[in-house]
C-alpha cells in the first residue's frame, strides 16, 4: 500500500512538472512571438511637480490609474506606527464633498473600483474605470487624494477593523514568525514593524496626527501617477488640469531632515546568530531564517535574482526543493526570496515541517546556502534560470493594471523607462562567476536570524 501511494505521489509530481514545462514553453513562445516588453510610455513632469506616465492601449474601453505617494511607513515615527497605513486606508472614507457611502455608491454604480493601501516605501491609490465614466473617475480620485476629511466615526471604525486583523494574525503561526523575523533583522527601523502598526500605537493615533501626516506628505511633487488604457496623454493632462488643479506643490523636507525625524538608523547587519523560539501547540514547525538583503537599485539585483532562483525561488527546480522535499521528504514546500525596497530589504528562507524534523531542515538549508557560496553553478542551472526569469517577465506586465502598478515602482526606484526593454539583457549578462560572487557577498550561513514557531519540546532545536 505504501509503495502504491509513493508511486501515485511520484506520478503527480511528474505530471505537475510536465504541466509546468508545457506552461513555461507557452510563456517562452508568447514572449518570442509578441513583443510584450515594448511599451510606449509617455513621461512628463506636470507644473505641480507630479510625474505622469501614460501608456495608450486602445484594445479595451477601460482606464487604469495608479498613484504612488511617498508617504509609506518610512515617513512615520516609531511611536506612531500604523499612521501611514491608517491615513491611506481612510482616503476613501469621506471627503469635504462626499461621504464614505456616497463614494462607494458612485463608484459601484458605474462598475468601477477605487482602492487605497499603505506600504513600506510608498502608499498607492488605484482606480479602474470604463472610458465613458473617466470624468467621474477622476473627479472622485482627485477628491479622495486632495480633500479627505478623515471623519472621527470612520477613523474609529477603521481602527477597530485593523486592530481586529492584528489580533487575528497573532493566532496565525506564519504571521507570528514573519513579524518576529522582521523585528529581528530590522530592529527599530520602520521595515521592522508591521505596516498596519500595533494595537497600542493605533489607540494613540488622533485625527490631528492623520491630518498633519496627509498635509505634509501627500504632495504632487513627491508622487507618481501611471495611467494605462483607452486614453491619450493629452486627454489625461486635460483631466489633471480640470480635477487636480487644487493639488499644489509644497516644499519638501530635505533627505537629512527626513532621516532625522523618521528613521532612527539604517538597519545594521546581524553580528551573529539570533535564534528566537516561540512555543505553540502545533504539529508543524514554522521556520523563517535569513538576514538583511539588498536595495532595489543595487546593480547586483539581477545576479542575485538568478542565485536566488537556483537556491530557493525556482519552485521544483530549486536546490532547496530538490533536497528538502524530493530527496529527504522533510517538507511539502520550501522557498527563498529577497524583498527589495528603497532601503536594504531582507533575504529569507521559509518552510513548514514536522516539529521533530526542524533540526534536519535547518541543517539542509544551511548546507545549500554554503554550497551555492562555494561551488560554481552548472551551465544548465544558469541557462534554466535565465530562461525562466526572462520568459516569465512579460507576465508581470500582461494587464493594464499590472502595467500601471509596475510603472509606478519603476519610477519610484529610479530604474529608468528603458528597464522593460533592458531587463532581458540584464539577466542574460549574468555569468556563473557573477552568481558565485553575489552568493558569497549577500548570503551568510553564520550571521542570520532563525525564527521557529513550534512545539519547542518536540522540536528540541539545537541552534
Amino acid at each position: 500500500m505504501k509503495s502504491e501511494k509513493l508511486k501515485d505521489c511520484r506520478a503527480v509530481v511528474i505530471d505537475y512538472r510536465l504541466f509546468l514545462s508545457l506552461l513555461f514553453a507557452v510563456y517562452c513562445l508568447l514572449s518570442a512571438v509578441f513583443p510584450a516588453y515594448a511599451l510606449d510610455v509617455k513621461r512628463e513632469a506636470l507644473p505641480n511637480g507630479l510625474t505622469l506616465l501614460v501608456v495608450e492601449k486602445r484594445n479595451l474601453p477601460v482606464v487604469m490609474v495608479t498613484v504612488g505617494i511617498k508617504a509609506g511607513t518610512l515617513m512615520e515615527p516609531e511611536e506612531k506606527a500604523g499612521l501611514s497605513n491608517l491615513t491611506a486606508e481612510l482616503l476613501t472614507e469621506g471627503t469635504r464633498n462626499r461621504t464614505s457611502a456616497q463614494i462607494s455608491e458612485e463608484i459601484e454604480f458605474v462598475g468601477a473600483s477605487l482602492d487605497s493601501s499603505g506600504g513600506d516605501d510608498y502608499i498607492t491609490v488605484a482606480l479602474s474605470v470604463l472610458k465613458k465614466d473617466i470624468e467621474l473617475g477622476f473627479s472622485i480620485l482627485s477628491d479622495i487624494i486632495v480633500n479627505p476629511n478623515f471623519p472621527e466615526t470612520e477613523l474609529n471604525r477603521k481602527k477597530a477593523l485593523i486592530k481586529g486583523s492584528i489580533k487575528a494574525q497573532e493566532e496565525e503561526p506564519g504571521a507570528v514568525a514573519s513579524k518576529a523575523f522582521k523585528k529581528a533583522i530590522f530592529g527599530n527601523h520602520p521595515y521592522g514593524r508591521p505596516v498596519e502598526g500595533a494595537v497600542e500605537t493605533l489607540d494613540a493615533l488622533t485625527r490631528e496626527d492623520i491630518v498633519s501626516f496627509h498635509s505634509r506628505y501627500y504632495v504632487p511633487n513627491d508622487s507618481v501617477m501611471a495611467v494605462v488604457g483607452d486614453i491619450s496623454s493629452d486627454e489625461v493632462k486635460s483631466l489633471m488640469a480640470k480635477y487636480f488643479d487644487r493639488w499644489k506643490p509644497q516644499k519638501l523636507d530635505s533627505p537629512q531632515s527626513r532621516v532625522a525625524t523618521t528613521l532612527p538608523h539604517s538597519p545594521e547587519p546581524l553580528k551573529g546568530r539570533k535564534v528566537i523560539k516561540i512555543n505553540r501547540d502545533l504539529t508543524q514547525a514554522n521556520i523563517i531564517m535569513g538576514h538583511l538583503g539588498i536595495k532595489r537599485d543595487n546593480p547586483d539585483y539581477y545576479a542575485v535574482s538568478i542565485a536566488n532562483y537556483i537556491l530557493g525561488s525556482g519552485g521544483f527546480a530549486s536546490r532547496l526543493m530538490q533536497n528538502i522535499r524530493d530527496e529527504k521528504g522533510l517538507a511539502y514546500d520550501v522557498h527563498s526570496f529577497f524583498t527589495t525596497n528603497k532601503e536594504k530589504g531582507a533575504f529569507q528562507v521559509g518552510v513548514q515541517t514536522k516539529n521533530e524534523s526542524a533540526n534536519a531542515v535547518v541543517a539542509e538549508i544551511l548546507k545549500e546556502i554554503k554550497r551555492i557560496r562555494e561551488e560554481p553553478i552548472s551551465d544548465t542551472e544558469l541557462q534554466d534560470a535565465r530562461a525562466y526569469l526572462t520568459g516569465s517577465f512579460p507576465l508581470r506586465i500582461d494587464t493594464s493594471r499590472k502595467i500601471a502598478d509596475f510603472l509606478v515602482a519603476v519610477e519610484y526606484y529610479g530604474l529608468g523607462l528603458d528597464y522593460i526593454d533592458k531587463y532581458k539583457d540584464y539577466i542574460n549578462a549574468v555569468t556563473k562567476d557573477d552568481v558565485l560572487r553575489v552568493a558569497k557577498k549577500y548570503l551568510d550561513p553564520e550571521r542570520f536570524a532563525l525564527i521557529i514557531v513550534a512545539d519547542q519540546e518536540k522540536a528540541s532545536l539545537k541552534y
